[in-house]
């Protein structure tokens, strides 16, 4: 605690004693409170009058308060960016709120299109192949060279609609291609056509190859194949549609069909042992 100084017109107090440790007394965290004694006088440490208290605190126990204006001024610029704010989290909500309704009416759509119409994926097959232009003879077979060829193929592709609201368009640019071993054959087109709901499409389609070289290696294992009375085809249709729902019309569409072919030989009377299509949709 501190001392008690009676002030200059009492009597004079007793010499205070001898300072006992100095880090007692610098530990001690309490103010203390001094009389103002009269020192030689200077101009730089002027004498408190007689009868004033010099108080002495700790600087661990000063405290600063600013300014009141600096409070006023900080208060007025937060009240700025909270109301610079509110717009845009306003818009933002909004943006995201209008989102997520749209998303729930094409959900909502989806769904009730999918109820009421039921679509159903159409099916392909190939019925039937023919094949000329490619004469692969005993010499060919005993010669090493490469041989070239110009093969023709008329197929006959069987399309099922088993939809009972959808019809169907094809459209033009669409391509026919068969493969052997990675090599393109022929090429070609599937014809323009509508085909209504729950109908069953039987075409034909001629597809040409001109100058098509087969390697010594491809042509061996042509040879090989046919000898065998199994010859493996693969063949791919792109088909741009359009889909039909009562009067309105859908986008184009790409129909992706891949059929693989086995027959038992490249000529005009050839059977077909095996086949298996699959089917694919590119909606965009």
């Amino acid at each position: 605690m501190a001392d008690r100084v009676h002030p200059r017109d009492s009597p004079p107090p007793p010499p205070p004693p001898a300072p006992v440790n100095d880090e007692t007394a610098s530990e001690s965290s309490e103010p203390m409170l001094t009389l103002a004694t009269r020192p030689n006088p200077s101009p730089d440490k002027p004498v408190p009058p007689p009868g004033t208290y010099v108080i002495h605190i700790p600087k661990d126990q000063v405290y600063r308060v600013p300014p009141p204006e600096n409070a006023n001024r900080y208060q007025a610029l937060t009240r700025k960016s909270k109301t610079r704010r509110r717009p845009c989290c306003r818009c933002l909500c909004w943006s995201l709120g209008i989102l997520a309704l749209l998303l729930a009416l094409v959900a909502v759509s989806a769904a009730i299109f999918y109820l009421v119409v039921k679509p159903r994926s159409p099916n392909y097959s190939v019925d039937a192949i023919s094949v000329s232009g490619v004469n692969l003879t005993a010499a060919d077979a005993a010669s090493s060279a490469s041989l070239t060829v110009s093969p023709e193929f008329d197929v006959t592709v069987r399309a099922d609609n088993p939809n009972d609201k959808i019809g169907i368009y094809y459209e033009p640019k669409s391509s026919v291609e068969i493969y052997y071993d990675d090599v393109s054959l022929c090429n070609g087109a599937v014809p323009s056509f509508y085909q209504p709901s729950n109908n069953v499409t039987v075409f034909e389609t001629a597809l040409k190859g001109s100058g098509v070289v087969l390697t010594s290696t491809v042509k061996n294992s042509l040879l090989q194949a046919q000898s065998q009375g199994k010859v493996p085809l693969l063949l791919t249709v792109r088909a741009p549609v359009k889909i039909k729902v009562g009067s309105v019309k859908s986008w184009t569409i790409t129909v992706k069909v891949d059929c693989d072919i086995t027959v038992d030989s490249l000529t005009a009377n050839a059977k077909i042992f095996s086949k298996d299509c699959h089917y694919g949709v590119k909606i965009w």
